[in-house]
């Protein structure tokens, strides 16, 4: 398994009132980029359906510097209505995405969750604070995650 320092939260930049399912975003990143696959490791439809997209194992094609060591997770939206930056997420997939992170969280405590924006300063991407939503998550895990026998 490769070491996995970050846990990179990115959007889709897809307006509120669009979809871009997942099949439709895998089929862009191999169509019109030019990747063998989706470039994030998941991609969480507005359902808060968990899609998985390239194995863990395997380096993503999300973030310039940092895929070797890194899980890309992009949520579907990111967009208002109007085409500006904005949190779209809806209540599934803010569930969604806590569990998934937990769940990396437990596989690789010392990870952090950050948003693209926050390694690439030029991007809004995902169009919220994920590094202070996601906090505490971070803090309790690796306070107390190893003395559960995670």
């Amino acid at each position: 398994m490769r070491r996995i320092t970050l846990i990179i939260i990115h959007c889709s930049a897809t307006p509120e009132g669009r979809s871009l399912d997942f099949e439709t975003c895998r089929n862009d990143h191999i169509r019109h980029r030019g990747f063998r696959d989706i470039g994030y490791h998941f991609h969480i439809t507005r359902d808060g359906t968990i899609h998985p997209g390239r194995p863990l194992e395997q380096v993503g094609a999300h973030c310039r510097n940092h895929n070797r060591h890194s899980i890309g997770i992009c949520y579907e939206g990111g967009l208002s209505g109007n085409g500006r930056p904005a949190d779209t997420r809806t209540l599934p997939q803010k569930g969604a995405m806590l569990a998934l992170l937990r769940e990396l969280k437990r596989i690789f405590p010392h990870a952090l969750i950050v948003g693209h924006r926050d390694l690439n300063p030029q991007k809004d991407c995902p169009c919220f604070d994920a590094v202070g939503e996601y906090k505490e998550l971070s803090e309790c895990i690796e306070r107390y995650g190893r003395i559960e026998g995670r």
